[in-house]
């Protein structure tokens, strides 16, 4: 694998807002320039640095005081699915995957629409145009792809998938808000693993996790886990 040249590039750090995950808590983030035109060619390197890509901005928590967001990995070679993941591979056995470039559709935008409704429904998210689809989910600079599952041809969940040339990013994952006992997050995962394995991609990069937070407790599932610490990946214990 070739290492990504070193290209210099402007670093900000925003202003501070609420937490996403505590919201007694101020967050702030560095941001690498958003109109820097060499972005893609920084992404697979500050991917390994804990920055993570969210519409058109790389960007990397920077708190004051805390650092509970830890950036995570699982080591494709390694991973083996436990018990509840296997059952939730066979439980969605009958599904179709199709591996598509991103863009819109009319078809996945309705999915998202629904997905953000029953899950967001009282945030900004909740009620999002063409244009938001587009710039959150495809992007303009970056290569991503769509993990795209199927029940008998109707889409029923979507894995927003980053192509780096050391893993995938799961950036996103939205699916059927009345399918959630097939646990299509949990199988998007599988599938993203499956894709990186079929391409010869060491890593999938899994975002950030917060030990004890509850909406994050499902990444410590996944075996073969490596977290960001002290500037080296680290097996997760």
């Amino acid at each position: 694998m070739q290492t990504p040249p070193e290209i210099p590039i402007r670093l900000f750090l925003t202003q501070p807002h609420e937490c996403g995950y505590y919201p007694e808590r101020q967050a702030r983030s560095l941001v690498l320039d958003p109109a820097s035109p060499h972005l893609a060619h920084a992404y697979p390197n500050a991917i390994n640095l804990g920055f993570r890509r969210s519409s058109h901005q790389i960007y990397r928590p920077h708190c004051a005081g805390c650092n509970a967001c830890t950036p995570t990995r699982i080591v494709v070679e390694r991973f083996r699915p436990d018990r509840s993941q296997r059952r939730c591979a066979a439980r969605n056995a009958d599904l179709d995957v199709h591996v598509a470039p991103a863009a819109f559709s009319e078809e996945r935008f309705a999915l998202y629409v629904r997905y953000l409704a029953a899950r967001h429904g009282d945030s900004p998210m909740a009620n999002p145009a063409r244009e938001d689809f587009e710039s959150f989910l495809v992007g303009s600079w970056n290569r991503t792809i769509f993990i795209e599952l199927r029940e008998a041809a109707r889409l029923v969940a979507v894995a927003v998938t980053d192509v780096l040339p050391q893993g995938c990013s799961a950036m996103y994952t939205f699916f059927d808000p009345e399918l959630a006992a097939r646990g299509l997050g949990t199988c998007a995962i599988l599938q993203q693993i499956a894709f990186a394995a079929r391409s010869g991609l060491p890593f999938v990069y899994l975002g950030y996790w917060i030990d004890g937070h509850p909406k994050m407790d499902y990444k410590r599932r996944f075996a073969a886990m490596q977290v960001l610490r002290n500037g080296s990946w680290q097996d997760l214990a």
